[in-house]
């Protein structure tokens, strides 16, 4: 299936924390999205590897999102290689997407700015076809390469080159936050779990998530808004697009 825009980002939850609202935006006039998480996010400090999947799925659910696939690299140890790019250019070339969007340029967690740069570098050499990679029945695949890959913005605040309206669905974006009940404030699993707080488990992280989009939407005229940057200019031929 070929997709307008596939989300790749370093853990499960960084989608739904930073650009599902716009994910939902875009399947709201049609256009075809997907979800790869690079991660299975093992070194996190709550939950577990098997349970996080689940999560996903589960938040893929409220996304009503059908493709979501894991690449299965190893949680903070994973390298800008030539080994990690040919695991992800595989999943470049079979969804075909004319827009990425992955993690922010930098972070305060530093999977987020590796992963974002192994993504932008993935992009780059799914375009080169003298780089060859299989599907799944072991078919080669055709050179691919994005129009553009854009850069959510997480934990610490860059200055976004724009900002997506999600006022529409932000509330859809937050209940597929709490999907993921073992990273994120849920009383009750506070209760049963026994595990330690952690930094995003506190309800403080979930009003700042909010306040997040709150500030983005402000900046734009609207209730709630996402923001994006890109590391080439942007250009439309009808400017009416800014309407």
């Amino acid at each position: 299936m070929k997709l307008d825009i596939l989300a790749i980002t370093a853990h499960p939850d960084d989608v739904e924390l930073c650009c599902a609202g716009t994910l939902l935006a875009q399947m709201a006039l049609g256009k075809k999205v997907g979800i790869v998480d690079l991660t299975r996010g093992e070194l996190g400090t709550r939950g577990t590897p098997q349970g996080r999947i689940q999560e996903a799925l589960n938040a893929a659910g409220v996304l009503n999102i059908d493709i979501r696939e894991n690449v299965g690299i190893a949680d903070g140890f994973f390298k800008n290689d030539e080994q990690h790019q040919k695991l992800i250019i595989p999943y470049i070339r079979k969804y075909q997407p004319d827009i990425v969007i992955t993690n922010a340029i930098h972070d305060r967690h530093p999977d987020h700015g590796r992963g974002a740069q192994l993504v932008v570098d993935s992009c780059f050499y799914s375009g080169l076809r003298m780089i060859e990679t299989f599907d799944q029945d072991g078919n080669p695949q055709q050179a691919w390469r994005p129009k553009n890959v854009f850069h959510s913005i997480q934990d610490r605040y860059i200055q976004p080159d724009f900002i997506v309206d999600i006022s529409d669905v932000h509330d859809q974006k937050i209940r597929a936050v709490r999907a993921f009940k073992s990273q994120f404030f849920d009383p009750e699993y506070n209760a049963s779990s026994g595990e330690p707080q952690s930094y995003i488990s506190s309800p403080e992280f979930l009003n700042f998530i909010i306040a997040r989009a709150q500030e983005m939407g402000h900046a734009i005229g609207v209730q709630y808004g996402e923001g994006f940057t890109s590391y080439k200019k942007l250009g439309v031929k009808d400017i009416s697009a800014f309407i």
